[in-house]
């Protein structure tokens, strides 16, 4: 047993009026402790537990991404200065509605923009469907590529999905709480918004479910420094946009006195608005996604025209959302997503055989 964990335990597991919240450093140092298996297993299941009861603040989240990067490979800076757009997504996936953060990355490159995402293989509680597998069952084997590899490959095209286990593999150890727990603990929170870019001017756009995560994040990005930031309470805790309504968005802006302001993008404004695509089964998914890449009519258009035109206005890529909207509906429409696709995949192939 730890005495050290023992008391930083204490700090965070007194209850509602006497528990305390961790500095920076203790919470890098709580995190550390788990990690390292320094922490007895009974000791980090009831802080993984005791932290959510609390709900973490701003300062613990920043020193536990403190640790976290630490112990991490980034991929460098883009030598031009490129800004790197990253989209955080919830990484035990999805059971309930059709993801469209790919289609929106193929958007994004599309035009021009660079893009990382990051992900695991599926994971408790949800075990859902996960990015790697929507990149694999379309020909970009992402989690092949050695850290060299990935680290040519987002040189040369400015577009990637990070294998999280290859260049964080620290992240791996606590998993089984997930599942022991049958809760999210806090590290389901630093999933969305750490970084897998060296260039701490990269724009994380993350996804998040509860309101009071929106604020969490917020602080903690205060407390690292304010880079640019996009949150969105997206479907199932994603980045993706909805049809069904109106979607929250808040994003950083140092203009405001606040520091940042909301968006609050309506699809019905634009006619676009109807039923969140269900996502029945990866198989008929996968169908409905080939089918838009190659132009022909699919249920997940809307969706992706929707999304994609949002993105690319908030991307600084059109001068207004209905602009966005064209474009992105020009693309889906003739096809242009599944030449980017093409493309992308003969340049991983040659990483891969390099």
């Amino acid at each position: 047993m730890s005495t050290e964990f023992r008391e930083l335990l204490k700090k965070v597991g007194s209850g509602k009026h006497t528990s305390k919240s961790l500095t920076r450093a203790e919470a890098a140092i709580a995190l550390d402790m788990m990690l390292d298996g320094t922490a007895t297993p009974a000791q980090i299941g009831a802080f993984l537990i005791s932290q959510r009861i609390k709900r973490p603040t701003g300062v613990e989240l920043a020193g536990m991404l403190d640790a976290y990067d630490r112990r991490s490979q980034k991929l460098d800076p883009l030598p031009n200065g490129e800004k790197v757009f990253i989209l955080g997504i919830p990484y035990d996936g999805r059971t309930k509605t059709a993801p469209i953060a790919p289609i929106t990355a193929l958007i994004l490159k599309t035009a021009g923009v660079p893009v990382l995402m990051h992900g695991g293989d599926r994971l408790p509680t949800k075990y859902g469907l996960p990015l790697g597998e929507i990149w694999q069952a379309l020909g970009l084997d992402f989690q092949a590529l050695s850290f060299a590899q990935l680290q040519s490959y987002f040189q040369r095209t400015h577009f990637a999905c990070c294998y999280t286990p290859t260049l964080l593999p620290a992240s791996q150890t606590l998993i089984s709480y997930r599942e022991e727990l049958g809760k999210r603990p806090s590290l389901a929170t630093l999933e969305l918004v750490w970084s897998p870019s060296g260039d701490r001017q990269a724009h994380t756009i993350a996804g998040y479910v509860h309101p009071p995560t929106e604020a969490i994040i917020r602080d903690t990005f205060t407390e690292r420094g304010n880079p640019p930031y996009t949150l969105i309470k997206g479907l199932e805790g994603s980045g993706d946009l909805r049809i069904s309504q109106t979607t929250i968005v808040v994003t950083n802006q140092t203009e405001s006195a606040d520091g940042f302001v909301y968006l609050k993008p309506n699809p019905y404004d634009y006619g676009l608005g109807g039923e969140d695509i269900h996502l029945e089964s990866p198989e008929k998914y996968y169908q409905d996604l080939a089918a838009l890449l190659q132009g022909q009519p699919s249920p997940l258009t809307d969706s992706a025209v929707w999304n994609g035109g949002f993105y690319l206005w908030h991307c600084g890529q059109v001068k207004d959302l209905q602009s966005g909207l064209d474009l992105a509906q020009t693309w889906v429409k003739t096809g242009k997503l599944q030449a980017t696709l093409t493309a992308l995949k003969a340049d991983l192939g040659a990483r891969i055989a390099s």
